[in-house]
């Protein structure tokens, strides 16, 4: 059973199940308020660490450490398994010190079906201090074990909402919030030829500054996966992402490097008066990593947003005449 809850999405989601390895994870997430309900251990030193108060409401069974080892696919693993009611973003109490760096700035991953990539992310995410994160129903579960991993504790420090379709992405974002998508095209080279978004999420190449931001042309997408002919994308402007591109709140859209942002993700920032953001790499260089690609997106958002407060409190303190 063990084995299964971490191997088949299927069976956590109709479950209600989530499984977590070592102890800082289930510290985190005992801490953060989910609900542990079995807790495998090889040794009673690997208590010690846990909130005594949590582990009183879940079952204790010890276990010899070959067993964990069977059931783990950790190279080395610490002994320590938890079986969890899957948390609720809604339920969940999340550090203060986390709540009091939070910033007016959101994720939306689209597409993101690597795991390492996806945990990686949602751990930028929290290090950066984003509001919440938002998963496209093309991204691969987060509660995943290599997902939770690669993630180093961000799904206990930050709202992760999974397995949302475009139609309801809006309903998780703030009133009058500017979404803008990372792009693989340079602005320099908009104006001589448009070519089909199937890497955004994937950063572009190619020098150069542009003068102003460049409006890409409406376009069709080719046939994917699902068959669908001759989708339109949107106007955006385009530009590099150290150029102002942060409102309050912000949100920023990244998707994965096979399949690339869908177009309704393109339609939301049109709607919402985003643009595209470019990071620029060494001609020849197809593109970066889409976790490397939001890491950067994520933390100039953090550097703009806190410069744009520290500008206002600037402001504030000069005494009007």
């Amino acid at each position: 059973k063990v084995v299964t809850i971490a191997k088949s999405k299927k069976f956590r989601d109709h479950h209600g199940k989530v499984l977590l390895e070592g102890q800082r994870l289930i510290k985190d997430a005992l801490e953060a308020g989910a609900a542990l309900q079995t807790l495998f251990f090889s040794t009673v030193g690997h208590l010690k660490e846990l909130p005594e108060a949590e582990l009183k409401r879940a079952s204790l069974v010890k276990v010899k450490f070959e067993d964990i080892k069977n059931w783990s696919d950790l190279v080395t693993p610490q002994g320590l398994i938890g079986i969890f009611s899957k948390p609720d973003h809604a339920k969940m109490s999340y550090p203060a010190a986390q709540l009091t760096s939070s910033l007016p700035l959101l994720l939306i991953c689209d597409n993101i079906r690597d795991p390492g990539n996806l945990g990686t992310i949602l751990r930028s995410a929290a290090g950066a201090g984003c509001e919440k994160v938002l998963l496209t129903k093309g991204c691969v579960d987060p509660w995943e074990p290599k997902v939770l991993r690669a993630g180093m504790g961000a799904h206990f420090r930050l709202p992760i909402i999974a397995n949302l379709d475009w139609e309801s992405v809006p309903s998780n974002l703030p009133a009058g919030i500017q979404v803008c998508v990372a792009d693989n095209k340079d602005p320099s080279a908009q104006a001589e030829t448009v070519s089909v978004p199937r890497g955004a999420g994937r950063a572009g190449s190619a020098p150069g500054s542009p003068k102003a931001p460049v409006k890409s042309k409406p376009k069709a997408a080719p046939e994917d996966e699902e068959g669908a002919a001759g989708v339109c994308i949107p106007d955006l402007a385009t530009q590099y992402y150290y150029e102002n591109w942060t409102q309050t709140p912000v949100a920023g859209g990244i998707g994965g490097e096979t399949h690339g942002l869908s177009p309704a993700a393109f339609h939301l920032a049109a709607s919402t008066g985003g643009r595209r953001l470019v990071i620029p790499v060494v001609p020849g260089v197809d593109s970066l990593n889409s976790a490397i690609a939001a890491g950067i997106v994520l933390f100039e958002g953090k550097r703009q947003l806190l410069r744009r407060h520290k500008q206002a409190d600037e402001r504030q303190k000069v005494p009007v005449v």
